[in-house]
Order: structure tokens, then C-alpha cells, then sequence
């Protein structure tokens, strides 16, 4: 059947018209004749085409190939699905982490630092980082193509910043987070966030306003406080923009006193953080609270007592040192000009830091303790040995003289300290060796002994040492120079620690200006407790004590603008020729007074120095005598401290030859 053709369809051909004479017509009789029957009719072609037979190809083929396609498609899905399943999951897991989560650093509180009293020095109060995320102040999310200069505008004056350089920092590409501001107080974020809510309801109801803030946002944070402004700010330090220490103490524990900075993860959903499973946190840990050896109202008695000196004598600077003699806590360090590290912009960068520790200076007179201490200590002199001290007195190259000119004095080794003689003390100090350079050897063991040339065991940020160089190394000026305080250089903490060490029976104590930390879980860890060392026998400290009071109370002392009634007081002047830092070559004067009390029971030492007095006098015990009994009598009265009720000893300064 399949060789056969398949039957062909007729198509009806248009109708043929009919004859008016072929019409039927009756036949014989009246009857019809018979209709003749209707040729067939012949198929008809259509019309302008030839016959053509439509043949239906084989459908696998296409099949084949459609199938085909479909199986290399499900080959592709198939493979990439096991890469992204199988091979590089993780891979694209941790994109999609990186995408979905967001990760923020948890500050940590920083501890505060107190007084010996826990009186509030440095603390920490809630601040907002002002932040903003760029991708929502592009013209796609804002509808308006400068969004960035109008939040800019707003957010610029409030930050006290450019207005350009908001705008640069909005505008940051390929990121959704740009910090605009640091530590701003709580009443800055409201000010902003009043500002955003006031363009957001004004943008319900205005479809012409646009909320150009909306993308700014705020983290929680601290900022540094200092409740006293600049009191003890050269103790103190400061923190710097990134939270750190910048000096003082700050620098000097920030270690202790920052903590440890927790982190959070959270996921985000168009811009916002959504907990979810998937977050985790690490609790910050708070930092240690550290208490100072400092008493508050000291060290504002002698700060108050130094700012006002260095301004009447429109000195350089000036410093005073307040320290417990038999513990060697500090309970003042005092500088001025001062800076308040609430408001470093208005500080003067030379006076950041603390001078008392970092100022290197020839000390002048008040080092002459240190010659006796070595005289005495050898026991070649006494107090009353006869000293006979002429107008001038030629040494190697040079010859030298006192603050004022005079006839020959004859004085005992008593006298010569307290009247402050350079001479004096040039022939003391020649007594301790056979010859000058073992004199020299002598001296320089006892200096060493006494912390010159050494730090002084604080550890604070830009401590000087001071300049001591061996004796071989010693001029010919330095040998007789040293003696009485010209030719080495100290600091101020330093120069307090000598009469200390005298006070305490000739036993140097480490200064100290850390008393304890107290940790996150509430326990207090005390310092540990500072070296000693024997520097002087007791007898010989002693001694020194009642020939300092000669300082004070004899008639013929320099010291006798230091003197406290009820008291015994034992102290040393100093007028020294100063080094200007900025030329190295002398010019003006380092003034200055120490001294401590009760003289024969001593629980306070005060170092006092002014430096390059213009104005008035420039003698220490003129100018720094009465700071020393200012600061003494306020630091007597605050720790209690009673008069011994017993006299002086009344050393002789004179002899009749």
C-alpha cells in the first residue's frame, strides 16, 4: 500500500452557466422529460501552479539534536553545580560570609586613674564615632546627583571639619563604611540625629525633600576626660585620636589601662545589622584602674605656688618636686607653663610632656650636699673643721670666685654651706684624695651613688639621665666645677631624691609614682616595692641635716625666706649659670631651693627650680625659698604632720682665726 498514490482530492471548478433553451421542457403528454445525468467533473488545478506533491520528512533528526542540546545544557548545570557544591564551597561560602556579615571592634573601657585618695584624675564617658555608609548617598539611592555635598553641609560645621573633606569621604567608592569623626560627645550625635529625623518625616510628607543624611550613622564608644583641666597633665598625659597613650602615664600603662577590644559579627540586611545564628561576639575587657602616689590638693598647692612665681619673674619654666621621704612616693610633680589634655589644639607643643623629669640642668649649690656627703662620709672634715676661704682661688686655668665679692671669710666646713661658698667647697672636695684625679674618683663614686647619671627607676616616657661623665673624662674646669653644681647636668626628680636620700637616713629609695592597679574583677595589685640603696651611714645623714638648718635658720644663711614657724626645716639654695637649650652656649640663671622637714624627724621633701628668671631677682633662695615654705607648710598641714617641739643645733658658722 505504500507504492500506491495517495487518492486525489477533487477541487470543485466554478459553475458552469445554463442555456435559456436547455431549460426543461414537458414532454408528450405533459410529463417532464427525464433529467440526463451529470458528466463527472475533472479535478482543477490551481490556478498560476503546476500539481506538486507535499512529502513529511522523518522527525528524529531533529530529535537527536534537540536532545543533544538539552544534554550538553544539563552538563553545565551539572558541573557548575559541583563546583559550587562541591569544589570551591568553601570558597563561595566565605563570600557570601563576607557579603552577609559584618564584623565591628567591641571598645574596650579604658580605667581610670586616681589619686593617692582615689580622687578622679583621668576617666572615661560615653562618645559616638560618627560613621557613614557611601553607597547610600550615590544619585541611584538618593534621587539627586549631590547628596554628598548637601549631608557635607549639614554634618560639616556640627564635626567642626571641611566641608570638602566630608564630601571626599562620602563619596568613597567600593565600600559601605567611612568613619567621619572620632570620640564625639553624646550631645554632637543627638544634634545629627535630630537633624536626620526632622529630613526624614519632612521627606514623608514632601516628595521633593530628600534625606541626603540618611546614610549616617553612630557607634558607641569612649573619650578621654580630664575633670581637673591641666592639673597634674604632665603626670597624666593624654590619649591621642586612635585611643592610645600619647604621654605621661597614659603612654606609660596604656598597655594596663586599655584593655582588650572584643569584636562582634553580625549580619546585614540592606545596610542594617540583623541578629541572627550566625553572630558572634567577644566581650570586651575593661582596663585596669591605676592609683597615683600623688595627693591631689598637694599637687595644686604646687602648681598653683609654680605658675604663679614663673609668671611674676617671666621665667622660661619652673617645676616642684613633692616627695615622701621614707616611701619615695611622689605626692607632687608640678610644671609650668602647663597644657590641659582635654583641649590638646591649644596646647604649646614645649610645654607637652614633663619638664621636671625630661629637662636636663646644671644644678648649681644645691649639689653641694652631695661634696659634703662625700667630706663627711670620708671623715676627712667635720662640721666645725676651720675652712679659710679667700676672695679668689686660681685652679688649672681658671680662676674662681663666690656670688659676691669679699674679704677672706673663715668659716668651718658648717659655714661654707651655709653661706654657699664655691671656693669652700673646692677645697673640701680637693680633701678627699691624695691627688686631684683620685679626688675626682672619689666624688664621682658618691654622685653615682646618689642616682646622677642614672634614670630614676620611674620608667617614664622621655626620662633624662642627665649628664655625669667619668672622671678621666673631667676638664680641668670640671674638676673644680662639679663640686658645687656646674659641669653635670640633672633633672629635677633627681635632685629631690638627693635630699631625700639625706632625709631618710642616707638610704635612697627609688622614687615611685605608681601605687597599686585594680583589674577588671575588682582586686588591687599594689607596685612593687622600690630599691633601696645605702648611700651614706645614718650618723653621717644626720649630720648633713643640722648643717642644712644652718641653711635656714642661721643669720648668715641663704635660706632664710624658706624658714616655717614651728618647724625645723633643713634646705639648700642654688643659683646656677644655665645652659640655653636652643643655642648651647650659658645664658641667664637656674634658681632653685630643696630642702625637707621636720628637720630632725623628716617626712617631706620639696625641690623647687626656676628657670631663666627675667624679671626681679634671680637668687634661689629669693624666689624659689618662698615656694619651698608655701608648698612645705600646705603639704605639713594636709598629711597631718606635727612639730617635733625640739631645737635646732645650732652648728657655728664662723671661727676666729
Amino acid at each position: 500500500m505504500s507504492d500506491r498514490e495517495p487518492p486525489r482530492r477533487r477541487v470543485p471548478g466554478p459553475a458552469r452557466p445554463v442555456r435559456p433553451d436547455a431549460r426543461r421542457r414537458p414532454g408528450p403528454g405533459g410529463a417532464r422529460p427525464a433529467r440526463p445525468a451529470r458528466p463527472a467533473r475533472r479535478p482543477v488545478q490551481a490556478r498560476g501552479a503546476a500539481a506538486r506533491t507535499i512529502r513529511l520528512g522523518s522527525p528524529r533528526p531533529r530529535l537527536r539534536m534537540v536532545s543533544l542540546a538539552l544534554t550538553l545544557v544539563l552538563i553545565a548545570f551539572v558541573v557548575r553545580l559541583l563546583q559550587v557544591q562541591a569544589v570551591d564551597a568553601s570558597a563561595y561560602a566565605a563570600k557570601a560570609d563576607q557579603n552577609r556579615y559584618v564584623g565591628r571592634t567591641l571598645a574596650a573601657v579604658r580605667g581610670e586613674i586616681t589619686d593617692r585618695n582615689g580622687v578622679e584624675l583621668a576617666s572615661s564617658v560615653d562618645a559616638y564615632d560618627i560613621t557613614a555608609d557611601p553607597t547610600l548617598f550615590t544619585p541611584e539611592a538618593t534621587k539627586t546627583p549631590d547628596a554628598p555635598e548637601q549631608a557635607a553641609a549639614l554634618l560639616a560645621p556640627i564635626l567642626g571639619q571641611d566641608t570638602a573633606k566630608v564630601t571626599g569621604r562620602l563619596r568613597t567608592p567600593h565600600t559601605r563604611y567611612v568613619l567621619l569623626a572620632h570620640r564625639q560627645t553624646p550631645q554632637v550625635w543627638k544634634q545629627i540625629k535630630d537633624l536626620k529625623n526632622t529630613l526624614a518625616a519632612k521627606a514623608r510628607t514632601d516628595g521633593k525633600t530628600v534625606n541626603v543624611l540618611a546614610g549616617v550613622l553612630a557607634e558607641p564608644t569612649s573619650k578621654r576626660v580630664y575633670p581637673n583641666g591641666d592639673l597634674a597633665a604632665g603626670i597624666l598625659g593624654w590619649v591621642n585620636a586612635d585611643g592610645k597613650g600619647g604621654g605621661g602615664i597614659e603612654q606609660q600603662l596604656n598597655k594596663e589601662l586599655a584593655g582588650k577590644d572584643g569584636k562582634i559579627r553580625f549580619a546585614q540586611s540592606g545596610g542594617r545589622l540583623v541578629p541572627t545564628a550566625g553572630s558572634t561576639e567577644t566581650p570586651a575587657v575593661a582596663g585596669s584602674d591605676v592609683e597615683l602616689t600623688i595627693d591631689r590638693d598637694i599637687q595644686w598647692a604646687a602648681q598653683n605656688a609654680i605658675t604663679e612665681q614663673v609668671k611674676q619673674s617671666k621665667a622660661d619654666r619652673g617645676y616642684v618636686v613633692v616627695q615622701d621621704t621614707r616611701t619615695g612616693q611622689i605626692l607632687a610633680l608640678a610644671n609650668s607653663p602647663g597644657f590641659d589634655p582635654n583641649d590638646l589644639s591649644k596646647a604649646n607643643a614645649a610645654a607637652l610632656g614633663n619638664a621636671a623629669l625630661q629637662d636636663a640642668y646644671e644644678p648649681g649649690s644645691t649639689a653641694k650636699v652631695m661634696t659634703m656627703a662625700a667630706v663627711l662620709q670620708e671623715n676627712v672634715a667635720t662640721p666645725t673643721t676651720h675652712v679659710t676661704v679667700p676672695n679668689r682661688l686660681h685652679r688649672g686655668d681658671r680662676l674662681f670666685a663666690d656670688d659676691i665679692d669679699h674679704a677672706t671669710w673663715y668659716l668651718t666646713l658648717n659655714g661654707v654651706l651655709a653661706k654657699s661658698s664655691n671656693i669652700g667647697t673646692i677645697l673640701a672636695a680637693g680633701q678627699l684624695g691624695k691627688t686631684q684625679p683620685e679626688a675626682n674618683r672619689v666624688l664621682y663614686s658618691y654622685l653615682r651613688k646618689f642616682g646622677i647619671g642614672s634614670l630614676t627607676g620611674l620608667g617614664f616616657p622621655g626620662e633624662t639621665k642627665g649628664i655625669l661623665a667619668p672622671p678621666d673624662k673631667w676638664s680641668t674646669s670640671q674638676q673644680y666645677t662639679i663640686p658645687f653644681g656646674q659641669g653635670v647636668s640633672i633633672n629635677a626628680m633627681q635632685a629631690a631624691s638627693v635630699y631625700s636620700t639625706i632625709a631618710n637616713g642616707g638610704v635612697r629609695v627609688e622614687p615611685t609614682l605608681v601605687r597599686g592597679e585594680k583589674g577588671a574583677d575588682g582586686r588591687f595589685t599594689p607596685a612593687p616595692k622600690p630599691k633601696e640603696t645605702r648611700v651614706v651611714s645614718a650618723g653621717t645623714a644626720k649630720t648633713l641635716a643640722q648643717m642644712l638648718e644652718s641653711v635656714v635658720d642661721d643669720e648668715q644663711g641663704t635660706g632664710a625666706k624658706a624658714r616655717i614657724p614651728g618647724y625645723r626645716v633643713a634646705g639648700k639654695t642654688g643659683t646656677a649659670n644655665r645652659v640655653d637649650p636652643a643655642t648651647g652656649k650659658y645664658r641667664g640663671y637656674t634658681s632653685s631651693f630643696a630642702g625637707f622637714a621636720p628637720a630632725d624627724n623628716p617626712r617631706i621633701t620639696v625641690y623647687c627650680a626656676i628657670q631663666n628668671a627675667t624679671k626681679g631677682s634671680y637668687f634661689g633662695g629669693q624666689i624659689c625659698g618662698p615656694i619651698f615654705k608655701q608648698v612645705m607648710e600646705f603639704a605639713l598641714k594636709t598629711l597631718q604632720v606635727p612639730p617635733t617641739g625640739a631645737g635646732a643645733a645650732n652648728l657655728p658658722v664662723e671661727f676666729t682665726p
